[in-house]
């Protein structure tokens, strides 16, 4: 399939290389030539951490993916025989709907948007006759290694058109969770967001560090969730327990503040996250592409593991 990209940056170069190896032909473009500029170079390490992993043919050479990626100029070169799109820009509703006003005078009736935004409800933003063939397929950073796409229409959406986009996820050996409806956030964000709350007034409450944090999610959380996600493992704990817990009201959930002490020292710090070296935790120094680089040889190793693993699924 030929796709068109629009946006280069994080998740857009990324959304690129996802779907190049998944055998289509991409062009993609951005607003700033720098960011466009810089995108090949983004693909490539990723795919070298890749193909060193064996997570990729070695055919697949920075040479080769750049024999399907075409970087572009305009949205009209861009758009050139589209049957995809992919919106992966800025998450602002006025850039969004400037974007599709551009895609709506150029692009054939025929082609399927899809919006990879992570909380808007871009369906109002969208022009009325191009709503049967538009959806949201949204992933997870970095899409190369999080497999999770979810995937949802709005109530103009053609059946066909969703489960089109639906089995070319699932083709390019990703795990697409078509929703019933929109809501902000789908599933994964959304339970993230009540953990962020919960963890956060832990620690600007004084009960726990960061580490603490970090230490019960990958100790205890996270060795369960892996193969039995959450509604298997309250079926291994049992549903008795489960509704006792509920009756007795043993979590009460935290007022939603709209921000967090701690958050709001360490920005003003200047403790952004691995990109200025220091969040939470202090990041030794090490440079961005060096913790990125560890992080996605980790998550490819347990990756791995888990495919070797498996799950534990009921019906």
């Amino acid at each position: 399939m030929k796709i068109a990209v629009f946006g280069a940056g994080l998740m857009g170069h990324a959304l690129a290389l996802v779907h190049a190896l998944g055998g289509h032909t991409i062009r993609i473009t951005d607003s700033q030539p720098g960011t466009l500029e810089r995108s090949l170079g983004l693909m490539q390490t990723a795919l070298g951490t890749l193909r060193d992993a064996g997570e990729v043919d070695a055919s697949w050479t920075s040479e080769r993916l750049a024999s399907v990626v075409t970087r572009c100029a305009t949205p009209a070169e861009t758009l050139e025989g589209a049957e995809l799109i992919v919106e992966a820009i800025i998450e602002k509703p006025d850039a969004k709907r400037a974007l599709y006003a551009i895609i709506d005078a150029l692009a054939p009736m025929d082609v399927i948007i899809a919006s990879n935004t992570s909380y808007l409800d871009v369906f109002p933003l969208m022009p009325e006759r191009r709503l049967k063939r538009t959806l949201i397929a949204h992933w997870y950073t970095p899409p190369y290694l999080v497999d999770l796409c979810d995937i949802v229409g709005n109530e103009q959406t053609d059946p066909a058109v969703i489960e089109t986009v639906r089995k070319l996820v699932a083709d390019m050996g990703k795990v697409p969770v078509v929703m019933q409806r929109f809501i902000p956030g789908y599933i994964a964000n959304r339970i993230q967001s009540a953990i962020s709350l919960e963890v956060n007034r832990l620690i600007d409450e004084g009960y726990a560090t960061a580490k603490d944090v970090d230490d019960a999610v990958i100790h205890g959380l996270a060795l369960r969730i892996p193969i039995l996600g959450h509604m298997a493992k309250a079926d291994f704990t049992g549903l008795l327990l489960t509704q006792a817990a509920l009756a007795n009201r043993m979590y009460e959930p935290p007022v939603v503040q709209g921000n967090s002490p701690t958050v709001d020292r360490l920005v003003a710090e200047g403790r952004t996250g691995v990109m200025s070296g220091k969040g939470y935790f202090d990041w030794g120094g090490r440079s961005p592409d060096e913790l990125f680089r560890e992080r996605d040889q980790k998550l490819l190793a347990l990756k791995r593991a888990l495919r070797e693993i498996g799950h534990m699924e009921g019906k």
